[in-house]
């Protein structure tokens, strides 16, 4: 090699860093303005809606008795704030579903897990139970909820029955299928090196199923906030589900709305905490700035 072609090699390798740094930078700041861009138009969004709802309700192109509008949903949220509701104060309210949700879901997920990687593992034990669990999942499940006030009585565990057959299904079939979908590589090398079943599943099955079950929990939440919610409905003694059914009773839509608003911001406060954790979990998965 020609000692006059070194000097050239020695200068293309650090050029190439500041071009690399320099591509990152520019898919960074190309993210955030995206990013800045896509609330900029969720913002604008809600604006509108809400402004044309205003507009509509006031000059009565819609009953403002039945649809109410912004301002007295905004009106009914403040009164629950500052001077609480018939039943208590409002954050006590929301605690009361948001317990009876946290529990179901818990409840809902934990026997989703177990019972989808036990079926999905053992082929034996799927074929005999799984139409039973077809047949389950065919019921409408919400109209479960009036008999679990029968057989639970008004309390808060008739509420979070109903919010774990709600929670149980969408997170059983996830990882049933997150279960079936490991790698065969994956579990035959492991079988090599003279893991046990139990090490297979605990060690091998259930990393690779994590992300299917994170794909459920999004979901299942709101799930268990519904169960809640039409059980309070059907019978409760507090809840967001009795302010919705006391509102609806005396004919207060702005009341019924509040209700649902405040239900919206703690699902989206719950998704938050939820993809939040994902993201610590699953570091190793670029983000969607680096595909």
């Amino acid at each position: 090699m020609s000692p006059d072609v070194l000097p050239e090699a020695a200068v293309a390798v650090p050029l190439a860093e500041p071009e690399k740094a320099d591509r990152a930078h520019s898919r960074a700041r190309a993210a955030r303005r995206r990013r800045l861009g896509i609330a900029a138009a969720r913002a604008l969004l809600l604006v509108a809606v809400l402004g044309l709802w205003e507009w509509l309700a006031r000059v009565e192109v819609i009953d403002p008795f039945n649809f109410s509008m912004p301002s007295k949903i905004w009106d009914q949220i403040n009164t629950w704030v500052m001077h609480g509701t018939a039943l208590g104060s409002l954050g006590e309210q929301i605690w009361y579903t948001l317990q009876e949700a946290l529990l179901g879901w818990v409840i809902g997920v934990l026997a989703g897990v177990v019972f989808g990687i036990a079926l999905g593992r053992i082929t034996l034990l799927a074929d005999i139970l799984g139409p039973y669990i077809k047949v389950l999942n065919s019921i409408p499940r919400i109209v479960l909820a009036p008999i679990f006030v029968i057989w639970f009585g008004l309390g808060p565990a008739s509420k979070i029955a109903s919010a774990v057959v709600l929670v149980f299904f969408p997170v059983f079939f996830n990882a049933f299928q997150g279960a079936r979908e490991v790698d065969r590589n994956l579990v035959a090398n492991a079988r090599i090196l003279g893991a046990s079943d139990r090490r297979v599943t605990f060690q091998v099955v259930i990393p690779s199923a994590t992300s299917w079950i994170f794909t459920s929990l999004h979901v299942s939440f709101g799930f268990a906030l519904i169960g809640a919610i039409v059980g309070e409905y059907i019978g409760a003694t507090k809840g967001i589900g009795l302010l919705v059914a006391q509102s609806q009773g005396t004919f207060n839509a702005a009341g019924v709305y509040a209700a649902m608003v405040i239900l919206a911001v703690v699902a989206l406060v719950a998704e938050g905490l939820l993809t939040f954790a994902e993201s610590r979990i699953f570091r190793w998965k670029p983000s969607d700035s680096e595909r």
